[in-house]
């Protein structure tokens, strides 16, 4: 038995001393310079810079659709790619962007946007997807919403004799819907 446990540890320090040598002749110098500078670029992302991060509609009439456009610039030394840019609500559409910048470049996108509320601020947030170091940016945009001058007024409530009457108002709970309600 000890003679087949030592012929198989020879072998096998045969066979690794073999493959060592047959590894190392198999590498070829190009492919270690381009592994390199591949290496090298790995962390080099764009960076991207807005002309704006928000932008605040003022007081608007509500249902009246409004727009503006965010520029971005690519800062980095690679190439910007945005994939996607989306809203927290449908009431809020971004479109019309550039999807992909060149180191120095300018790209940018519209966002439309049709405010309903009933007299209140409304904010949203547009994130974009992208190849920088945090994979998405995000840029802001809010209004003062008008009250709907033709919206259904609650009825007056009338105490009688120390009795109080509660009315209920639905809103919505989603994210990003406040102020407005889809129904």
């Amino acid at each position: 038995m000890k003679k087949v446990i030592l012929g198989l540890g020879a072998l096998c320090m045969v066979a690794f001393t073999s493959c060592k040598d047959d590894a190392a002749s198999k590498v070829k110098s190009e492919n270690v310079a381009v592994a390199a500078e591949r290496d090298a670029n790995a962390g080099d992302f764009p960076a991207i810079s807005f002309d704006k991060t928000e932008h605040d509609f003022g007081t608007i009439e509500n249902g009246t659709p409004v727009s503006t456009v965010f520029q971005y610039t690519n800062t980095g030394n690679t190439m910007l790619v945005v994939s996607d840019i989306k809203s927290t609500c449908g009431c809020t559409v971004p479109k019309d962007y550039t999807s992909q910048v060149a180191p120095g470049e300018t790209g940018q996108f519209t966002v439309e946007f049709n405010g309903k509320g009933n007299g209140n601020k409304v904010s949203k947030t547009i994130t974009m997807t992208t190849n920088t170091a945090k994979g998405n940016e995000q840029v802001k945009i809010s209004a003062f919403v008008e009250a709907d001058p033709n919206a259904a007024k609650p009825a007056a409530n009338t105490a009688t004799s120390g009795q109080s009457i509660m009315t209920t108002q639905q809103t919505s709970t989603q994210p990003g819907h406040e102020g407005h309600n889809h129904q």
